[in-house]
């Protein structure tokens, strides 16, 4: 491989890796405007009450505004400058990203002759973002609608699963495969933790969405009293994550015994584990603690991160089907790797 090539693609993995820490950025940030109550800080969408610019205070609006904005839950809500900015640094950074991502299809390009594919996932990748975008001003325009919500995080995390496999895909040829045993019932288990992550996630966001319809029935009061007003699907959610962390021990004793002349894959398990440990006590701080406003993103951050590495195990595990067979072929037929 040529010089000017190999800066090239490694340019790309760079931006790469760089933009899918942005993404776990915006979701952290994401979190904190949800926890906040700030997700309806700016009532319209791209502009913020009507400026690219917001106000920082009320004299800044017009002196109806709450009419203007009743349909968005402003008739009976005062301007707070504080969650007005929240949200739009959320917005700037979801811009940001849009700017990273776009920057990382446009590094791709050299790949159309080694592995059209990176270029094609870096496209979809773009493409993605924007109806991301999009969903963000359909969830201002339903007013924070529970199933919106929901499926806005959904997509963010489809999103991290397909730059994960692009940036991934990238290091065809660059990465020494690990001999690993009884890979079938490693990958049962890792299917089943991606699915049961997923499953904790969507019903993390339903109970959220009871503790905001039980906060505003409370005025935001009596915080000690929010959980035990919770139904049935917060003690699923905490009775999942037992059956989760355990999956995970389970996982690393297999991986740790069967993976030979690999201790990468291990050190990403017992990464995972940790942050499954930690995402627990999150948890847990927020049921015995009265549901702490600054552990919230916390939780929802290492639920998504965990998930990442799930997949990132998944995609090491079966490198030699899922890369070397589909990719290497076509990509060392041009160029060879050292």
């Amino acid at each position: 491989m040529s010089d000017t090539h190999r800066n090239s693609h490694n340019a790309f993995r760079k931006m790469g890796i760089v933009t899918i820490v942005a993404v776990y950025l915006l979701i952290l940030v994401g979190g904190i405007v949800r926890s906040t109550g700030a997700g309806m800080g700016c009532p319209d969408w791209p502009q913020c009450f009507g400026s690219w610019v917001p106000p920082t205070d009320v004299a800044q609006l017009p002196a109806n505004y709450q009419e203007i904005y009743k349909d968005r839950g402003y008739a009976d809500v005062e301007f707070n400058v504080y969650k007005t900015w929240t949200e739009y640094i959320n917005r700037l950074i979801g811009v940001l990203i849009g700017i990273f991502i776009f920057l990382t299809l446009l590094l791709s390009v050299p790949y159309l002759k080694t592995d059209k594919t990176v270029f094609f996932l870096s496209l979809v990748s773009f493409i993605l973002v924007g109806f991301q975008g999009w969903l963000g001003s359909v969830v201002v325009a339903t007013n924070l609608a529970p199933w919106m919500v929901t499926v806005h995080m959904l997509v963010a995390i489809v999103l991290v699963f397909l730059l994960i496999y692009t940036v991934a895909r990238s290091f065809t040829g660059k990465i020494t495969l690990a001999t690993i045993e009884g890979k079938s019932r490693i990958n049962k288990i890792l299917y089943f933790l991606l699915a049961s992550s997923v499953l904790q996630i969507v019903l993390g966001t339903q109970v959220r969405e009871a503790i905001d319809e039980i906060a505003a029935s409370l005025s935001g009061n009596g915080r000690d009293t929010w959980i035990e007003q919770l139904g049935l699907g917060f003690y699923i959610h905490r009775s999942l994550s037992s059956l989760i962390l355990a999956a995970h021990l389970y996982l690393l004793y297999l991986l740790k015994r069967n993976t030979i002349k690999n201790p990468v894959i291990t050190k990403y398990t017992v990464a995972l584990v940790s942050i499954v440990l930690l995402e627990i006590l999150a948890g847990m701080g927020m049921a015995y603690l009265g549901i702490p406003a600054f552990l919230q993103p916390i939780h929802l951050l290492l639920a998504v991160a965990a998930i990442g590495i799930q997949f990132v195990l998944l995609l090491f595990i079966n490198y030699d089907v899922v890369f070397v067979k589909s990719a290497a072929k076509t990509f060392n037929q041009a160029y060879s790797y050292k």
